[in-house]
């Protein structure tokens, strides 16, 4: 099921306005959280508000939509007017789309399909990151990286292990860089010397982790799980 798309309103012709949200009403996933027909008071209320998605007229008293769309921090915009001079304009400012008044309940669905596209874009995780390793700079799968653990022979360097089998030594690299680059919900400190990817746990107590992964003797690889860590690891398992 996708996820629902909130939506704010903003045009300052009532009957313009009130066609639009007829409009969004009709399309599924999509909820008109708030519409206004006053740019001052949808500014006013902008930063209460919680929404992924704004349609904006764009010739308006005191503010035009253009304005507007430049304080939306990065929010995804559709321009709906009946001028169609400004579209140069709002593909500037790096519109989803730009529809012309009438609008009509096809072309609205198409704009809102293309913003869901870049929503979700904007908040799918990245799936690789780059380091140094000791065979040069490398392009890493998240999505294969089992556990990351303490090099041996140099503590600044970690050694990757990836679900195939093979490992990557990272050159010179802190845990809290690490961290900054991995999706937060799918890997977690577990003690001072190793990260893991919560998807090779298995099984868990109050100080040991059962991987899915098997050591050379055919036994499951087991990892200690720290005082320290324990509570952070508890909450991302059980979210």
């Amino acid at each position: 099921m996708e996820k629902e798309l909130k939506c704010l309103l903003l045009d300052d012709e009532l009957p313009g306005l009130t066609y639009l949200k007829m409009l969004c009403e009709q399309i599924p996933g999509l909820r008109v959280v708030k519409s206004f027909n006053d740019p001052s008071r949808f500014l006013e209320e902008l930063p209460n508000l919680d929404f992924d998605l704004c349609i904006l007229d764009i010739e308006m008293p005191q503010f035009d939509g253009l304005k507007v769309a430049n304080l939306l921090q990065g929010k995804a915009v559709i321009f709906a007017t009946a001028y169609k001079e400004y579209a140069a304009e709002a593909f500037d400012l790096n519109a989803v789309d730009y529809l012309r008044k009438p609008v009509s309940i096809d072309r609205l669905k198409l704009a809102i399909d293309k913003a869901r596209i870049r929503i979700n874009a904007q908040h799918e995780p990245n799936r690789f990151f780059t380091c140094n390793t000791d065979k040069g700079k490398a392009l890493v799968s998240i999505d294969q990286l089992a556990w990351i653990r303490t090099s041996l022979i140099e503590s600044r360097d970690k050694t990757a292990h990836l679900k195939d089998g093979t490992s990557l030594l990272l050159k010179n690299i802190s845990f809290e860089t690490l961290q900054s680059s991995l999706p937060t919900s799918s890997f977690a400190r577990i003690n001072k010397q190793e990260i893991i990817n919560l998807g090779i746990v298995r099984f868990f107590s109050h100080d040991q982790i059962t991987t899915v992964l098997n050591q050379e003797s055919g036994k499951p690889l087991i990892l200690n799980l720290s005082e320290r860590y324990r509570e952070e690891f508890l909450k991302k398992v059980n979210s």
